[in-house]
């Protein structure tokens, strides 16, 4: 990998994984908004710690320079989930945020694709170890 596409892989991780992980404290500490947004999806309590858990599952590989390549699988799919809930039950706008939470899905979501994308090659060669 170039100097250049490690520079930009770094930046997307880092973007993605404190994205991720100030959520975990309205997540954890039952925030009301958090609540809300769980309880409309009618998976609260159990929805919102899985979450929370997966999500700081998801920062600790992106940042891990080995395993980032499954942290931004990981992250593309626990924020597609994310988009694909906006888009259906909570709505691009929820509870008047203006549409922050459903933007900042879509910036994880870039940023885990771009990384990816740049460590495809971390991704074949461990499943070439299995083989």
């Amino acid at each position: 990998m170039t100097s250049q596409k490690k520079y930009i892989s770094w930046t997307a991780q880092i973007i993605a994984a404190v994205i991720l992980f100030q959520t975990l404290f309205f997540k954890f500490s039952g925030a009301t908004e958090s609540v809300h947004l769980f309880t409309k999806l009618g998976v609260e309590p159990f929805g919102r710690y899985g979450a929370g858990i997966t999500e700081l599952i998801t920062v600790v590989l992106l940042l891990t320079p080995r395993k980032a390549w499954l942290g931004a699988f990981l992250g593309i799919g626990v924020m597609s989930g994310a988009i694909l809930a906006h888009l259906t039950v909570l709505g691009i706008e929820s509870d008047g945020d203006g549409g922050y939470l459903f933007i900042l899905a879509l910036i994880t979501l870039l940023c885990c694709s771009v990384v990816a994308y740049i460590r495809k090659g971390d991704f074949f060669a461990f499943f070439y170890t299995l083989i």
